[in-house]
C-alpha cells in the first residue's frame, strides 16, 4: 500500500491526471481551423473570436482555412488531431447536413468534443424579381402551376440551403429542381441573373441584393421572424411546422481535457458579450448562445437526425 501510494503521487506529480495537458495551457500558438474558404461567414466569425480570445489567453490563435470536400478535409484534420487544445475548429450548420448525404470518415456526433454554440439564425428565401410571386403562398401556387419548371440554387449538395429547400418541397409538395453551385456568391449571382429563380442563403450577403431590388425577399427559415427583417414572414407561417436553423459552433477532438473545454467555453461566451460581436451578430440576425458545451452537442445531434430523415423522405441520392 505504501508503494502504491508513492506510485499515485508520482503519477500526479508527472501530470498523470486526465486534465494534465490543461496545466499551463496555452503555452504555444493555437490553430482554429475553418473548413471553408476565407471571407465567408464562418471565417469572419472565427477571426473576430480568435482575435479577442487570443488577448485573454495570451497566445496567438491562427485561423487556418482548410476547405475542400464540403468541409470534410478540415473537419477530419481536427478529429485526428492530438486532443491537447492546440487544434480546434469552427463549423456551421453545414457540418450536420453533410453527415446526412455524404459518406464520412468520422462520426459527427461521437468523434467530437463540443465546446460552445456561438449563435443561431436563419436563411432568407429570396426570388428573382421577374418571378410573379410575393409570398410563400404565391410561390407554392406558381410552382404547382409550373411543375419542374422552377430551379433553386444551393451552395452545394448536402448544404443547409439544399436540405432546407428539400424540406420546403416535402412540406408543400412542389416540384422545384436543385442546381448546386460552389458557394453562396455564385448561387446568389445565378439567382440575380435569372439563371435560377430562387435560393435560400444567409441574411448578410442576401440583404444588400434585396435592398437594391435585385432580389425579392419572401420568407425566413427560422421559427420566428428575424429582428433584421421583421416585416418578412417565416416559412412556418404558411407551412406549419417548417423550421431550418443556421448556426455556428466550436468543438475539438474527442477526449479534449474538460479544463480546456471549460476555459474556451468561458472565453467565447465573454466575447459574445463584447460590443463588436453584438453589432456583428445583430447585423446577421444571430441570436447569441454561449451556453454549456452540451448545448452545441444537442444542436448537432438534432440536426444530424433531422437532415438524415429529410434526405430519406426526399429520396436524395447519398454516398453511403
Amino acid at each position: 500500500m505504501k508503494y502504491a501510494g508513492l506510485l499515485v503521487a508520482a503519477a500526479v506529480f508527472c501530470g498523470g491526471t486526465p486534465d494534465a495537458p490543461a496545466q499551463g495551457y496555452p503555452s504555444k500558438p493555437i490553430r482554429l481551423i475553418v473548413p471553408f474558404v476565407p471571407a465567408g461567414g464562418t471565417d469572419i466569425m472565427a477571426r473576430v473570436i480568435a482575435a479577442q480570445v487570443s488577448e485573454s489567453l495570451g497566445q496567438t490563435i491562427v485561423v487556418d482555412n482548410r476547405p475542400g470536400a464540403g468541409g470534410i478535409i478540415g473537419t477530419e484534420t481536427v478529429i485526428r488531431a492530438n486532443p491537447d487544445g492546440y487544434t480546434l475548429i469552427m463549423v456551421n450548420s453545414n457540418f450536420s447536413g453533410s453527415a446526412a448525404i455524404q459518406k464520412l470518415p468520422y462520426d459527427p456526433v461521437k468523434d467530437i468534443e463540443p465546446i460552445v454554440l456561438i449563435g443561431e439564425t436563419g436563411l432568407l428565401l429570396a426570388v428573382n424579381p421577374s418571378l410573379p410571386v410575393n409570398s410563400v403562398k404565391d410561390l407554392v401556387a406558381h410552382a404547382k402551376a409550373n411543375p419542374g419548371r422552377l430551379n433553386y440554387a444551393s451552395v452545394g449538395a448536402g448544404s443547409l440551403t439544399h436540405l432546407s429547400l428539400e424540406l420546403f418541397k416535402l412540406g408543400t409538395k412542389v416540384d422545384i429542381t436543385h442546381v448546386p453551385y460552389k458557394g453562396g456568391s455564385p448561387a446568389l449571382t445565378a439567382t440575380v441573373s435569372g439563371e435560377v429563380q430562387l435560393t435560400a442563403i444567409s441574411i448578410v450577403p442576401t440583404l444588400p441584393l434585396v435592398k437594391t431590388g435585385r432580389l425579392r425577399a419572401i420568407a425566413v427559415t427560422t421559427g420566428k421572424r428575424s429582428p433584421v427583417l421583421p416585416e418578412v414572414p417565416t416559412i412556418g407561417e404558411t407551412v406549419p411546422g417548417y423550421e431550418s436553423i443556421h448556426w455556428y459552433g466550436v468543438w475539438g477532438p474527442k477526449k479534449l481535457p474538460k479544463a480546456i473545454v471549460a476555459r474556451w467555453n468561458k472565453e467565447v461566451a465573454t466575447v459574445l458579450q463584447s460590443k463588436e460581436m453584438k453589432i456583428r451578430m445583430a447585423a446577421e440576425g444571430l441570436e447569441p448562445a454561449g451556453g454549456p458545451p452540451e448545448q452545441l452537442m444537442t444542436v448537432v445531434r438534432r440536426d444530424v437526425e433531422k437532415w438524415k430523415r429529410v434526405v430519406k423522405e426526399a429520396k436524395i441520392p447519398t454516398e453511403h
